[in-house]
């Protein structure tokens, strides 16, 4: 299944680094191969973790990178100051369909409760109609393989809805046959 390339892409990832290596290096590698499309990176503002690692890597391989942070983080957390903007959101809840108003696809890297709440609430929207937006996990190091585990539990007893598929890419040769750039 190929999909149209977008312009925006919205990244959902960490605040903290994580303890494998791999998911900062799967980050930047995402991020500058983002930018080298001309693929701008939509995400949450912060500079810390892979949040921070993903902006860094799209500036420095010449990209645009957009960030919206909710008034509440902004003073609470580090956001990055180098961005080529930084909206400010009232709740998490504009920041999100703010977010899914500039992107054209959004991508999950590894991360936590936060980031698996976005990626679940965008491909609710998905799956009742609010958008058809791509929703992609890029499985660094099979991150997301127990998540896709519990989505065919929930297949598997009835409970799916049959809504679009969860998307997975494992790098970014498999992102651009999905976005047909191969």
């Amino acid at each position: 299944m190929t999909q149209k390339t977008p312009k925006r892409v919205a990244i959902y990832c960490g605040a903290k680094h994580g303890n494998n290596p791999a998911f900062e290096e799967g980050a930047k590698a995402l991020a500058s191969w983002l930018a080298q499309q001309g693929i701008a990176v939509v995400y949450g503002g912060g500079r810390n973790g892979l949040m921070g690692v993903i902006a860094d890597a799209a500036l420095e391989a010449g990209g645009e990178v957009i960030g919206v942070m909710p008034d509440n983080m902004y003073i609470r957390e580090t956001a990055h100051q180098g961005l080529t903007r930084l909206e400010h959101a009232d709740s998490m809840h504009d920041r999100k369909a703010r977010m899914a108003d500039l992107a054209d696809a959004f991508i999950a890297l590894p991360g936590g409760i936060g980031t698996l709440d976005e990626l679940i609430e965008i491909w609710c929207w998905s799956g009742i109609g609010d958008h058809d937006k791509p929703v992609i996990c890029f499985d660094i190091n099979e991150f997301w393989q127990p998540f896709f585990d519990l989505l065919q539990h929930v297949q598997e007893t009835g409970f799916s809805h049959h809504q679009k598929p969860m998307l997975r890419v494992k790098n970014t040769d498999e992102l651009a046959a999905l976005f047909a750039l191969k």
